[in-house]
């Protein structure tokens, strides 16, 4: 019976540590899907199950200063560098996270989100689409921490 008990509480344990391997929350080095280049860092974050993400810096020096012109929302005319773009993302029994939104700050456009951690948490997809995840773009950003 002790046994038994050690090997749930063990199992347990692994559960956990492999969902947490698993999670979005980190800072992250996003690529763009077309030129393969690095964009920027955003730091996704969990309060009460929802994620949220907030860019912390432009990889490109000339855009420092970048605001959101195109938005068209509370964010129009503010500073990308610590505007939050991912929204009210949320984890769904399959293990992917969506139901919320993601914001191109570059055409002030925003998308329904599935974001999919791969590679045991290394990297993550992150799908940007309107109305069917099939009408998309996905993008795959590196864990940086």
């Amino acid at each position: 019976m002790r046994t038994q008990h050690i090997v749930t509480v063990l199992v347990g344990y692994f559960s956990i540590a492999l969902a947490y391997g698993q999670s979005p929350v980190g800072l992250w080095r996003t690529i763009d899907d077309q030129s393969g280049k690095e964009r920027s860092l955003v730091r996704i974050t969990e309060a009460g199950g929802v994620l949220s993400g907030k860019v912390e810096k432009i990889a490109d020096p000339t855009k420092q200063d970048a605001k959101c012109d195109e938005c068209t929302d509370e964010r129009k005319g503010k500073p990308v560098i610590g505007m939050t773009i991912i929204r009210n993302v949320k984890r769904s029994e399959s293990g992917v996270w969506e139901g919320g939104d993601i914001l191109d700050p570059n055409n002030g456009k925003i998308y329904r989100v599935r974001i999919t951690p791969i590679e045991d948490g290394k990297k993550l997809q992150v799908r940007g689409f309107i109305g069917s995840p099939i009408l998309g773009r996905t993008q795959t950003w590196e864990r940086v921490e």
